[in-house]
């Protein structure tokens, strides 16, 4: 049985200097062309079958083990956020208005990593692996009008070879360092983006009367979304409507003509979603047309809710006991709000998305994802390298 904790800890230098890199150099969704060039190097010093520019910008490996069996897909997206960088990190952006505030950068020096491991011990696998470096996991939409994992998935990537498993995983800084989470169903939520407009009738803001404000509609349509959580949905039952923008006006004395609010939604179960949806689009057109104005509304998936496969998550989690005995795993069915378009490849193959604790609140790396002061202890990373090395492993063993 390979070492891969004690392996990685090994190759912890190559694995940081590639993390920061990454970091110095940022790029968003679709735009990770420096980024997989790298990966592509990389990937190719090892001598592996390796296609560039699926889905833009991404990169797909294959590692043929030395014996027959099935294929397990390990994804790592690579793009960043447009976010202007306050960590005063040596290894800071260098990128203005650009960061990897969600440890994307981590993801894909792992990535790499764990190609090196699994290719050093090819003849121990008893079937193939398929690396694939993603790009625009957050929420970008491309020349197709889809995000990364649909548009790679368009292109074949569950094809040539046919993909029977997927694995993924995210450094988590809502947890810390050392702590572990893998659980079996529902851990992600799915997510919806919405835009609202409300028109109505511009004037003067000194006679109100002559005109329909839209301003008022909009502001009780985000009092009124409120009650959909508090009295739709079942208290044991979880859902989101957040509305995170709202425009209007330009002048202190001009009531305007239509005002624009941005917002998401997200839940975990179809029915939950269904009326959620059904009254969020009750509440704003009755609401507006309650008050004189009119609305429209674009809605959007962008991802299903990431459920992982209870066969699977045993084996993520046997393979986590086999690299840190000691260490307790968290499969109390650990659940978060936040979205990942890994959902739609584990809605086509049995899949497993699993966390790696990166916080460190005495270094002060313990910001949340998407924080402008976001970092990690890369000290997460040959951690996370050798867990999905081992479940990659373990998934093809069966």
């Amino acid at each position: 049985m390979p070492d891969f904790l004690t392996e990685a800890q090994a190759l912890f230098d190559y694995t940081q200097s590639l993390r920061r890199d990454f970091h110095r150099h940022p790029e968003l969704g679709f735009q990770e062309v420096r980024t997989a060039g790298i990966v592509a190097k990389e990937l190719s010093s090892l001598g592996l079958e390796i296609t560039t520019g699926v889905a833009e910008t991404g990169v797909v490996a294959v590692l043929d083990g030395g014996k027959p069996g099935p294929v397990v897909l390990l994804r790592f997206d690579m793009d960043a956020l447009p976010i202007a960088e306050e960590t005063g990190a040596e290894y800071a952006s260098q990128n203005e208005g650009v960061m990897h505030a969600c440890g994307h950068d981590g993801h894909t020096a792992i990535g790499l990593t764990v190609a090196r491991l699994l290719h050093r011990h090819r003849g121990e696998l008893s079937g193939t692996v398929k690396l694939i470096f993603q790009p625009a996991e957050e929420g970008v939409v491309g020349q197709k009008g889809m995000g990364g994992a649909e548009q790679m998935m368009d292109e074949g990537v569950l094809e040539a070879p046919n993909v029977d498993y997927a694995l993924s995983l995210h450094l988590w800084n809502e947890k810390p360092l050392g702590w572990l989470g893998i659980a079996a169903g529902p851990v992600m939520a799915g997510a919806e983006y919405f835009k609202i407009v409300v028109r109505g009738k511009g004037g003067h803001g000194a006679v109100p009367h002559a005109s329909l404000d839209p301003i008022v509609a909009a502001s009780h349509i985000v009092t009124a979304l409120q009650s959909i959580v508090s009295r739709n949905v079942a208290p044991l039952e979880t859902a989101v409507v957040t509305v995170g923008s709202i425009r209007g006006g330009e002048a202190f004395n001009v009531i305007p003509p239509e005002v624009a609010m941005t917002g998401t939604i997200r839940t975990f179960e179809p029915g939950v979603r269904k009326t959620v949806l059904e009254r969020f689009e009750q509440i704003v057109h009755g609401t507006a047309e309650a008050l004189g104005c009119s609305a429209e509304i674009e809605l959007k998936r962008i991802s299903p809710a990431v459920v992982n496969d209870t066969s699977l998550a045993a084996i993520v989690q046997a393979a986590a006991q086999t690299v840190f005995p000691e260490t307790a795993i968290d499969t109390a069915n650990y659940v978060t709000m936040g979205a990942e378009d890994m959902a739609f490849i584990m809605e086509k193959v049995p899949g497993c998305y699993f966390f790696i604790g990166s916080a460190n609140a005495e270094k002060g790396l313990d910001y949340g994802h998407h924080h402008p002061k976001f970092d990690i202890d890369e000290a997460a990373l040959p951690r996370a390298a050798a867990l999905m090395a081992q479940a990659a492993l373990e998934v093809l063993k069966g």
